[in-house]
């Protein structure tokens, strides 16, 4: 398949959306990250159009951690998506690009308490938790804070995706989140469901990357 966004010139030099990567070189120096803004949002088109067409409801939310900088901030705002992000400094970064933090979701299953306490300050829209222990610190602190924590509990489905170990997460002994097949995941419900300040909003799995079958995220779904 052509991709557009990339040509040779007449001098054989690599174009990037028009660029030439050689003169670029020389104005910028080396090693050098060239991104093409309309790819990127016509890829952030493709998404968000195709959860409209169909499912009607829904949001497309990019993974920060794939490059997070101000300006990817602004243009994932511009075309209307959600933002994830898994530490601090992406959480500062998002903000500080004015991105709304109603569409932040804050995942991580290390996070500290200077980050759990920034996401309460910033109202982020969901607050992913990946453990107990995280749990409870995060309605200790939200008591403090006199607020409520919108979360959502990242599940291990026990999904078993082919792709190579070192990716794999969600199966039952991944380090992330909370198992279903021992009772794990529904003894958190229950326990977010005792206390004041958390609710739980909704589920969140990851069964790994680098997947091209579509049959471990149907069975994910199911």
């Amino acid at each position: 398949m052509i991709n557009p966004h990339l040509s040779v010139n007449q001098n054989g030099h690599l174009m990037i959306g028009g660029c030439d990567t050689v003169e670029l070189a020389k104005k910028f120096g080396t090693p050098l990250y060239v991104i093409d803004e309309q790819q990127v949002r016509e890829n952030c088109r493709l998404f968000k159009d195709s959860i409209e067409k169909n499912y009607k409801k829904g949001m497309v939310v990019f993974a920060s951690k794939a490059l997070n900088c101000l300006e990817m901030c602004r243009i994932v705002k511009q075309e209307g998506l959600g933002l994830d992000v898994v530490s601090g400094g992406e959480l500062y970064t998002a903000i500080k690009a004015g991105f709304p933090s109603e569409h932040i979701f804050f995942h991580g299953n290390n996070k500290t308490t200077d980050e759990l306490e920034m996401a309460l300050e910033e109202n982020v829209g969901r607050i992913i938790v990946d453990n107990i222990f995280e749990l409870e610190e995060l309605d200790e602190l939200a008591r403090k804070m006199n607020k409520t924590a919108k979360i959502m509990f990242r599940i291990k489905p026990g999904i078993d995706a082919h792709t190579h170990d070192f990716i794999r997460t969600g199966q039952i002994d991944s380090k992330f989140g909370f198992a279903l097949e021992n009772g794990e995941a529904f003894d958190a419900v229950r326990r977010a469901a005792a206390l004041q300040n958390v609710k739980l909003m909704g589920l969140h799995c990851h069964i790994g990357s680098q997947i091209f079958d579509n049959r471990p995220f149907v069975e994910a779904a199911e």
